[in-house]
């Protein structure tokens, strides 16, 4: 098999809910990459932190109410720490897997700054919900302290920051030097940790960056063969739920435009990979993503399944 430049992005599916949980998500998400690792190709992980970073953000708050010395912890921390707990977690369970299967192969984990802009309008509208639900009344004293609520898919109420588009990966040239090295390289974790630019000195903004647009960005920068999107079903399906629901395996830019005009995907789960998904297939000759299952990833490369988007 032709050896191959692969950035895969993990969905919530591959980490876990807790931390025993992702302990046992990763073992078997390791499993997947030094499969693929095995085959020769050059492999780029990131991942989502939904629920890790909105526990480390409520520990975090917690710990300033009951010391009023201290000082809050902004979210970028947070996503940091996610970063470098998620990270280690992953690196470990995919350097076992190699041990196990006697492969001598690095892994290495990045914690990787993503530049955004600070006018995106995405900072006036919030829409990320992170951490756990809260109860209406919940909810309202964190709005009386200026932190925006949201309610959430009748489930109760979360708290919801900006999701600005990623301009620039701060990291890249380390992460494509790791990478060419033969590395196993996990980094853009939760998305990256959002800055902006002021004057050449990095600050930390109060955002979560989507990890599918990061992705493809990275992707595309590092001249990505495949994008792979690993998500919660096997392939896309337009008309989903519906007596004449239609699951897909080819797409074209072009259509997969015109099922987005149609509105055939749910912007709060698929839409965002579509959109990612056709920003890298998009973005140079031969760059196709897969959209498919974690256990799929291997068969879906090799063509037998998945929904794939390409020109």
């Amino acid at each position: 098999m032709e050896k191959k430049k692969i950035v895969i992005a993990l969905g919530g599916n591959a980490l876990g809910n807790d931390v025993e949980e992702q302990k046992e998500a990763v073992a078997k998400t390791a499993e997947v990459i030094v499969d693929l690792a095995q085959q020769g190709h050059h492999l780029i992980v990131t991942h989502g932190n939904g629920p890790q970073v909105g526990m480390i953000q409520n520990a975090m708050d917690n710990f300033d109410k009951d010391l009023a010395a201290s000082k809050k912890v902004p979210l970028p921390t947070s996503v940091a720490m996610s970063q470098g707990y998620i990270g280690i977690d992953l690196q470990n369970a995919i350097k076992y897997e190699l041990y196990k299967r006697d492969l001598d192969m690095k892994v290495s984990t990045i914690l990787s700054q993503v530049e955004v802009d600070e006018n995106d309008e995405a900072f006036a509208h919030p829409t990320k919900p992170i951490g756990r639900f809260m109860t209406e009344e919940e909810a309202k004293e964190k709005e009386a302290e200026g932190i925006y609520c949201m309610e959430n898919a009748g489930r109760g109420y979360r708290v919801a920051v900006a999701s600005p588009m990623p301009k620039r990966i701060r990291e890249l040239e380390t992460i494509r030097t790791l990478m060419e090295a033969g590395h196993i390289v996990i980094t853009c974790g939760g998305g990256g940790i959002p800055v902006i630019n002021r004057g050449g000195k990095l600050v930390g903004v109060s955002a979560v960056i989507d990890k599918d647009n990061v992705s493809s960005l990275l992707a595309s920068k590092i001249g990505a063969d495949y994008l792979v999107i690993l998500t919660a079903v096997e392939k896309v399906a337009i008309n989903f739920g519906k007596e004449n629901q239609e699951w897909l395996s080819d797409l074209t830019v072009e259509q997969a435009k015109k099922y987005i005009a149609e509105e055939q995907f749910a912007k709060g789960s698929m839409l965002p990979k579509i959109e990612a998904a056709v920003r890298f297939a998009e973005s140079g000759e031969g760059r196709r993503t897969l959209i498919t299952l974690l256990e799929k990833a291997a068969d879906g490369i090799a063509g037998k399944t998945g929904t794939v988007i390409h020109k």
